[in-house]
């Protein structure tokens, strides 16, 4: 049987068929990849600008960095907390001021300042010690002919402070070469701060004294003033006090108003018995009347009259007590500024300032510094991040030509 035949017999027409697909070609395999210029110099750059400086630095620091110890302290300004008799009474505490956290600033400043570097290296001779590793270790050593410039940044990179400016409390650390100098700066430190407490403390006491003194005498002088003036108003108007006569006066009136007051009674008591052309109703009249006369003279010499320095009776009044308000002032005055210049001597005997140290100076037993793993670490870090970054910028600036 035929094909032609078999697939009539299918019953399937032979132009129905399908064409076979094509077979298709695999290509060759690629040849393996070779190392080109570029590959080549990208890692020479990376040996010669990570590798290299990493491995000197590794090399610095296990071989030439000496190891320094770390001692650290705290401490706080406190002021003496006192309450005298002298003070409860008159209120002038204020007067010393009040130390507070602005002395704890004072202080922050001082410790990171080059005077506290240089005192110290008065004391403990800081560029010998600190000059001692050189030149093996010229990194983290202070050069032996070191400037008071180079003392102040090596004191900068030795010093680790903090300061709490809500209470006041300052943490400090240093490092030295051994733990016993690492140990003695730490309390070196302690001590200049307590000796600028004191030149405050001094300064301050001084200052108040000062001030209490010259507010005393302006205040002994203008109630000498002031007494002065109303001696010389008492001679002028003969008058020691123009109170004291003014009651006077208005007992004189008082009197006359209770006669004319009885004189009238008697009139009117008379009248009911006698007729007004007696001669006693005429005696009584007249009485009256000079009374009235009088009482209205006294009116007038009271509101118009004039003393014997020809000055009228209200102005004096005016005058005097002007004189008297300046003299209660000037004595109160007198008595305020002696309480002060009390105060301020009884401040000038005491300590009103001093460091409260909360963390004493410690000893330390191992190296902390220099953290070699953690140099080496940021030291790789910073050298990979740089050699990425300029990697990238070439092959940019290749692809773009």
């Amino acid at each position: 049987m035929t094909v032609a035949e078999s697939i009539q017999k299918a019953g399937k027409p032979p132009g129905k068929t399908r064409a076979a697909p094509p077979v298709a070609r695999v290509p060759p395999p690629a040849r393996p990849a070779q190392p080109r210029d570029r590959h080549r110099g990208l890692l020479l750059s990376f040996v010669l600008f990570v590798v290299a400086p990493l491995a000197l630095c590794a090399w610095y620091l296990l071989t030439r960095a000496e190891d320094q110890f770390i001692s650290e302290a705290g401490f706080t300004v406190r002021s003496e907390e006192t309450s005298s008799a002298t003070e409860m009474f008159s209120g002038f505490s204020a007067f010393m001021g009040n130390p507070g956290t602005d002395n704890a600033s004072i202080l922050y400043e001082f410790i990171r300042s080059p005077d506290i570097a240089a005192r110290i290296d008065t004391s403990l001779n800081l560029k010998a010690h600190f000059s001692a590793a050189w030149p093996r270790d010229p990194v983290f050593a202070l050069p032996p002919d070191a400037t008071a410039e180079d003392l102040r940044d090596h004191w900068q990179r030795i010093l680790r402070i903090s300061y709490d400016e809500s209470s006041g409390l300052i943490r400090f650390s240093v490092h030295a070469y051994s733990a016993d100098m690492a140990q003695t700066m730490a309390q070196e430190v302690l001590r200049q701060g307590q000796i600028l407490i004191n030149e405050l403390n001094a300064t301050a006491r001084a200052d108040a004294l000062h001030h209490a003194k010259q507010d005393l005498a302006q205040a002994l002088e203008r109630l000498k003033t002031a007494r002065e003036e109303m001696i010389r108003f008492r001679s002028r108007t003969q008058l020691v006090d123009p109170e004291s006569d003014l009651q006077g006066r208005m007992g004189v009136l008082n009197g006359l108003q209770e006669q004319l007051a009885q004189a009238l009674i008697d009139y009117d008591l008379l009248l009911q018995s006698t007729q007004a052309s007696d001669p006693r109703a005429e005696i009584a009249q007249r009485k009256i009347a000079v009374i009235r006369q009088r009482i209205a003279q006294e009116r007038r010499e009271f509101a118009e009259g004039e003393t014997q320095d020809a000055t009228n009776y209200p102005a004096l009044l005016g005058e005097y007590e002007r004189l008297e308000v300046n003299r209660l002032f000037a004595e109160e005055s007198y008595h305020a500024a002696l309480a002060a210049l009390d105060i301020a001597r009884a401040g000038a005997a005491r300590q009103s300032l001093y460091l409260a140290t909360f963390i004493r100076p410690t000893r330390p037993e191992t190296s902390e510094y220099p953290d070699r793993p953690l140099f080496i670490a940021l030291t790789a870090l910073i050298l990979l991040m740089l050699w990425a970054i300029g990697a990238l910028i070439f092959y940019s600036v290749r692809d773009r030509r």
